[in-house]
């Protein structure tokens, strides 16, 4: 199965944020045995680059999390196209329709995210770590 994983979920694993992360490494681990290709768009890495830099005071620390992400996912390409869907879609969330019109671009089959709220209008099925887990645990056992 290939999904995209909102930045939140990555920056929960990659900084181990609780209560979160417990899940973030379940879906971390699922991506590694290759039961799961996991997806980030190009802005996520430069949002995780951001926000870890912050979080650890480390542009080592940072620069660590972004090589660890380039090495577990895809890197979803943001496009003019992507970002024109994404602008007209009018969702108030510009970052989330990025991620959105990212992930129908690359033909994925589901996102992955804790704020299922902001992806309410996406066409592609958005999941919480735990249904995308137990989905694969489905597929696997079938």
């Amino acid at each position: 199965m290939k999904v995209l994983i909102d930045t939140n979920i990555v920056l929960d694993f990659l900084l181990q944020r609780e209560p979160f992360f417990q899940d973030a490494e379940q879906l971390f681990q699922a991506i590694d045995v290759g039961k799961v290709v996991g997806y980030v768009t190009a802005t996520t890495l430069t949002d995780i680059f951001y926000i870890a830099r912050r979080h650890t005071r480390s542009v080592e620390q940072a620069r660590q999390a972004v090589s660890e992400t380039l090495t577990a996912m895809a890197i979803c390409p943001i496009n003019r196209a992507v970002l024109e869907s994404a602008f007209k879609s009018g969702l108030a969330d510009f970052e989330d329709a990025v991620q959105i019109f990212s992930a129908v671009a690359q033909g994925l089959d589901a996102i992955v995210t804790r704020d299922a709220q902001g992806f309410l209008s996406s066409p592609v099925p958005v999941l919480s770590v735990q249904d995308l887990l137990q989905q694969v645990r489905q597929q696997n056992s079938g």
